[in-house]
């Protein structure tokens, strides 16, 4: 029964406390996932332009790199050339209000990532990029590229 007094007095107490909540904004969810460039010793770089399935350039060769821009937020990102894992690296992009993808400072917001991934001596073949979003509606986005 004392106990059963103390709860009470806990709960009446609590309501007359101010509540502090957390604002923060949600991540946003996948909304598009594109190569945006290839890097190689015999091409440079290439831009890689919506809708395009390959490669211009024969980009032949060792260090090969991929950029992938992955707008809004994933949790589980698969790459593979060909089937086989690759690695990379990734760095958040930021917008101001303009709408323009910058580099994140403290006073732009994350939108993205951008990935760059090391071939490491494969020399061609299809580039696929797939990640899964981490909030509703848990879409999961694909893209890919064949790489001469």
């Amino acid at each position: 029964m004392v106990c059963m007094k103390k709860l009470a007095s806990v709960c009446a107490l609590s309501l007359w406390l101010p509540v502090q909540v957390a604002h923060a904004a949600s991540a946003p969810p996948l909304s598009e996932v594109k190569v945006l460039k290839v890097e190689s010793p015999a091409c440079g770089f290439e831009d890689i332009t919506p809708g395009q399935a390959q490669t211009r350039c024969d980009h032949g060769g060792p260090n090969i790199k991929v950029y992938v821009l992955e707008v809004g937020y994933g949790h589980q990102p698969n790459v593979t050339l060909d089937g086989f894992e690759v690695d990379g690296t990734r760095s958040p992009v930021c917008a101001y209000s303009n709408g323009n993808l910058n580099d994140c400072s403290k006073t732009t917001r994350t939108v993205g990532y951008v990935y760059i991934f090391d071939l490491k001596g494969k020399q061609e073949g299809t580039f696929s990029f797939s990640n899964v979003s981490i909030n509703a509606p848990g879409n999961r986005m694909t893209t890919q590229l064949y790489i001469k």
